[in-house]
């Protein structure tokens, strides 16, 4: 079955919580059910849209709104869109939640001690030895949301797990027919 209409998929979390992961479950699970899905990847968003942004709060928020201006097209023309950016500050998170009429955030729950665990980029230990600068949960805040419609905890459930639990509130939400 597919979907009556298009949505926002908006996944946040500290790096390392596991957006893009459950998005790879994600999105098969999708495609089976026939819709149309498109993938905005903070890593490849900032290398394609975004070339040019540092990570100052400003150049974050400009990142985080264009990935909300895209989603807004692609979700109001009958795409499933899918941002997984770390989407640090609740503020633009809540602008992009306004322009988008079909807004579903994730916010992918961890702790920081699993995130430096998990990664494998190098990046936290470089931000706590101060070589990176601004580094969301380390150097710079990250916002959880108050009121996501969905709560992934990767330190409690599985990738396939997490992506059941976002179809689940699809199907309730009524952008995708009960299975």
């Amino acid at each position: 079955m597919s979907i009556s209409r298009g949505c926002t998929i908006w996944f946040t979390g500290l790096s390392g919580a596991g957006k893009s992961t459950i998005t790879e479950h994600l999105v098969p699970m999708l495609h089976a059910r026939g819709c149309k899905v498109e993938v905005l990847d903070g890593d490849v968003v900032r290398t394609n849209l975004s070339k040019g942004l540092g990570f100052s709060r400003e150049d974050r928020d400009i990142n985080i709104r264009r990935i909300g201006f895209v989603c807004n097209l692609l979700s109001r023309n009958g795409v499933v869109a899918i941002a997984a950016a770390i989407s640090p500050y609740k503020s633009v998170r809540d602008e992009n939640r306004a322009l988008i009429i079909d807004f579903i955030e994730v916010y992918v729950k961890v702790s920081l001690e699993t995130c430096i665990q998990r990664d494998v980029k190098g990046l936290y230990k470089k931000a706590i030895a101060g070589e990176i600068k601004e580094f969301t949960g380390v150097s710079d805040p990250y916002e959880p949301p108050e009121n996501p419609e969905v709560i992934c905890e990767t330190e409690k459930e599985t990738p396939p797990e997490s992506a059941e639990k976002i179809i689940n509130k699809m199907e309730e939400l009524g952008y995708l027919a009960r299975a």
